[in-house]
């Protein structure tokens, strides 16, 4: 990638149980171990869980946000950009990326999801949304086991793409 940092974009709901947080914070580990940069909405939930996790492996985290004081970031973002842009700010963190892997989520990550899809950016769905189109399953999203095998999923298709 022309010697450039990897950007991995982890997508998911503001109120995650506690294994869903688990789930974020070793994806989060995983992406820092690869030598990527995370990036996320900036907030609570899934985004801080990623962002702790990324941060526990000594990775680095980027946050996009909606609203427009850095100061909203979670305590684990390095950089936080704010926008002003509420939920639109959904397509600036995926376009940001060069893969996203959604973990569950609810509307906005679905949101996210489609930016994905429609910008071509490779996407790895570990227990998250499933697709329909015309009544088949839609394979954009590529569904990760667990949160090692998402980054690894997301890597190979960012290598392929």
């Amino acid at each position: 990638m022309n010697g450039r940092k990897l950007k991995i974009g982890v997508l998911g709901p503001h109120a995650c149980s506690a294994e869903e947080y688990e789930m974020g914070r070793e994806v989060g580990r995983h992406i820092a171990g690869a030598g990527a940069l995370l990036v996320c909405g900036g907030l609570d939930g899934m985004m801080q869980a990623a962002a702790e996790g990324a941060k526990e492996a000594g990775g680095e985290t980027l946050g996009i946000l909606p609203g427009s004081e850095a100061a909203a970031a979670n305590p684990a973002i390095d950089i936080a950009l704010p926008t002003g842009l509420g939920p639109f700010r959904n397509a600036l963190v995926v376009r940001a990326c060069d893969a996203v892997i959604a973990v569950r989520g609810a509307y906005g990550t679905l949101s996210e999801i489609a930016f994905a899809l429609r910008l071509g950016i490779p996407t790895v769905g570990l227990r998250t949304w499933k697709l329909l189109r015309d009544e088949q399953i839609d394979h954009g999203i590529h569904p990760a086991e667990n949160a090692a095998h998402a980054v690894e999923l997301a890597l190979e298709l960012i290598k392929h793409g």
